[in-house]
């Protein structure tokens, strides 16, 4: 049997690495924050015929806005709607009136429904929230985990889920891939979904304690715990990502950066469930060196 434990030194190097590429790109390079975070025009606009993503979008790259959020409304199925919804960086009235001129020409008449400016203000506020939301749901779990476990099996949980949540800002940051609202509740359902995958483990390996003699190794009962959930792990991980595969590749481009977020943060969050946690739990007790 293959021993995680004893070969932590490869699994801390590869996150490590990983790690530093990722966070020197959120330094160096920073994110592509959408409208959300840095304001914004919304136009909401009804068409007389059907309209795609595609459609649309085309028309807004001959302005330069071909990076623009489009979302379809009602829409059951379809890859068209009569009803459109645009989300653009801070443009000004002129040009405004010159994409809705060029859409009426290109796509066919429309009303409009509703036009609106989306203040930076706000978007500070989304990020402050969402700084608030994550670190309130790491202190409930450090709490809950002390109180379940113990105070070590709680650290190094929290130390996996940073290592996720900074893998997952990472590849947003290298790729750069747009930030939005999304996005923040992409990261908190990975929160979520990564601790239940280290609680088992940790859950296992707080039953062998019980019964763990001193004269054996602490290591190899750690092994012995994650290869006893390994099963448990691959069908959970196997189900979500079959789920959020699906979502990536048929959902439609709206939702496509969400799926996205969900997909690293799985994948990293199974990683560090198996490789990370139970070697982190092993050295704050000192029972591995750095």
């Amino acid at each position: 049997m293959f021993s995680i434990v004893k070969n932590w030194k490869i699994f801390f190097a590869i996150t490590i690495s990983f790690l530093i590429l990722g966070v020197g790109s959120i330094l160096f390079r920073g994110f592509n924050l959408g409208i959300d975070f840095t304001g914004g025009s919304i136009m909401d606009l009804s068409f007389n015929k059907a309209v795609t993503v595609a459609e649309v979008r085309d028309v807004l790259k001959e302005h330069n806005l071909g990076n623009s959020v489009i979302q379809l409304e009602n829409v059951d199925g379809e890859q068209s709607s009569k009803n459109v919804l645009i989300r653009t960086g801070v443009i000004d009235d002129s040009l405004r009136r010159e994409v809705m001129a060029d859409l009426g020409k290109d796509l066919g008449e429309f009303q409009i429904q509703r036009v609106e400016q989306v203040g930076a203000t706000i978007g500070g506020e989304l990020i402050q929230q969402a700084v608030m939301a994550i670190g309130l749901s790491w202190v409930l779990m450090i709490a809950y985990i002390t109180l379940r476990f113990e105070f070590k099996f709680a650290i190094a949980a929290i130390i996996a889920l940073i290592i996720d949540v900074l893998v997952t800002l990472s590849y947003f940051s290298l790729l750069h891939m747009e930030l939005d609202s999304s996005f923040v509740a992409a990261l908190l359902t990975v929160v979520g979904y990564s601790i239940n995958g280290t609680i088992v483990i940790f859950d296992r390996i707080r039953e062998a304690l019980k019964t763990h003699r001193r004269n054996e190794s602490l290591g190899d009962m750690v092994d012995n715990c994650i290869w006893s959930t390994m099963t448990r792990t691959c069908y959970t991980v196997g189900t979500s990502l079959f789920a959020i595969v699906s979502i990536f590749l048929w959902g439609g481009e709206t939702i496509h950066n969400f799926s996205f977020a969900m997909l690293v943060g799985f994948c990293s969050g199974a990683y560090t469930s198996v490789f990370l946690a139970g070697p982190l739990w092993l050295m704050l007790r000192g029972k591995i060196k750095a």
